[in-house]
């Protein structure tokens, strides 16, 4: 299990993040609490997550998709930083 941080920019007027968002919450945990960024903790490995997110996406829209390691550092909320601790610690 790993946790990855996947951020993207839906380029196409009239973006449709639901088909998106659809395939980032059927992944077995995530966290989202910035709006075009998503921590995803999955068993897929880095290129067959990026690969089933890109079939979500449009040709012109942009995709990253990065492991999460410790330490880590940023402003977010308690529960927040609970979720990253627990999740990237079993990773």
């Amino acid at each position: 299990m790993a946790v990855y941080c996947v951020s993207y920019d839906l380029n196409k007027k009239g973006q449709n993040y639901k088909l998106l968002h659809e395939e980032l919450q059927a992944s077995e945990g995530y966290w989202h609490y910035l709006d075009s960024t998503w921590l995803v903790y999955t068993s897929e490995s880095v290129e067959l997550l990026s690969e089933r997110l890109r079939k979500a996406i449009d040709t012109n829209d942009r995709l990253l998709v990065i492991k999460v390691v410790q330490p880590s550092q940023g402003w977010l909320p308690e529960d927040a930083w609970e979720w990253i601790t627990l999740h990237v610690g079993k990773a």
